[in-house]
């Protein structure tokens, strides 16, 4: 929310137990206060209303940042323009055209903070019309990339233009002709941004690939089920909110399914079980769009089942 949100414990150990752990998954800055409430003389008892204040980064995965340019000399002339990877309580960043990558933590990024350029919600797609790989394969925190020249064109112009734009992507090992991409269009993007204007001279990429794109193939795939599913985050939709309110919740939610099916990186702390609903000869039967990724059958947990069969007089079930 963008005001944030107010939590109510009734005990200030419990609060603090909240902040331990927020400040444990985002980069975070925290101060803290407490207000007189009553005070008894005989017995000298004070009561005070303890008050925690949480201020949580807001870059997100798949951001596109300016940096600071004191945070990119500190951070070894990163940069300018990086791709946040990971976020944890530290912001992983990642050069895309030279593979440098680094790890910021939280009191790195509150001594110099910044927003994002480019967020999610800005993605253009683009088809991929020629890779030439430039680099060898690489592993970068984690994740294997490869340095290559691409061209590329924006889904929207065909029909209206043949603008076709020649650029580097970090992409090289997931990219082949054909191909579909999202990115962010820097080209036809208007950048108001504090940061870009202390670099005098910066030529910008006219374009800067994020992630692969399934989406064509997705469609082909339409009312297939998925073999998997979340106990612990069933959606709960407020009927009293309006109906877009409603459609963009399962928009996100199946937007967040899509990203724990497509980065095993997402799925490390999460655990995926069985659907016993699932009917596995309608994928069997799908000829097309195999590529797409998928949650791998190992990492799936079986559901556990207690039977109500009671084991002798003891009264105890299994």
């Amino acid at each position: 929310m963008d005001q944030g949100i107010d939590f109510f414990f009734g005990n200030r150990s419990h609060a603090v137990k909240f902040v331990e752990f927020v400040a444990k998954v985002a980069p975070v800055r925290s101060r803290h206060n407490k207000q007189l409430v009553s005070h008894d003389p005989k017995s000298n008892n004070c009561n005070y209303k303890y008050t925690f204040s949480v201020e949580i980064s807001p870059i997100c995965r798949e951001d596109l940042i300016c940096l600071p340019p004191k945070a990119a000399v500190s951070l070894g002339n990163l940069g300018p323009l990086v791709i946040c990877t990971k976020v944890t309580n530290s912001i992983a960043l990642l050069d895309p055209f030279t593979l440098t990558h680094c790890f910021l933590d939280a009191d790195q990024y509150w001594r110099s903070s910044f927003k994002s350029l480019l967020t999610g919600r800005h993605l253009v797609e683009y088809i991929v019309l020629d890779v030439e790989p430039a680099s060898s394969e690489i592993n970068v925190g984690g994740s294997k990339c490869v340095l290559a020249d691409a061209q590329v064109a924006r889904v929207s112009d065909f029909g209206k233009n043949d603008t076709i734009f020649s650029i580097r992507t970090h992409l090289g090992h997931l990219l082949n002709p054909g191909d579909y991409a999202l990115g962010y269009d820097l080209y036809g993007a208007n950048n108001n941004d504090i940061e870009l204007d202390k670099y005098k001279g910066l030529v910008l990429p006219e374009t800067i690939l994020i992630k692969k794109s399934y989406e064509e193939k997705r469609q082909r795939k339409h009312g297939k089920p998925r073999p998997w599913k979340l106990k612990s985050m069933d959606m709960e939709v407020d009927n009293s909110r309006g109906r877009g309110d409603q459609e963009k919740t399962n928009n996100e939610y199946e937007e967040f399914l899509r990203d724990l099916a497509e980065n095993p990186e997402l799925r490390f702390n999460i655990s995926l079980y069985r659907d016993r609903d699932y009917q596995a000869s309608e994928i069997a039967s799908v000829t097309d769009g195999g590529d797409i990724p998928s949650v791998p059958l190992e990492e799936l947990l079986a559901d556990l089942d207690l039977s109500d069969v009671e084991m002798g007089d003891d009264g105890m079930r299994e």
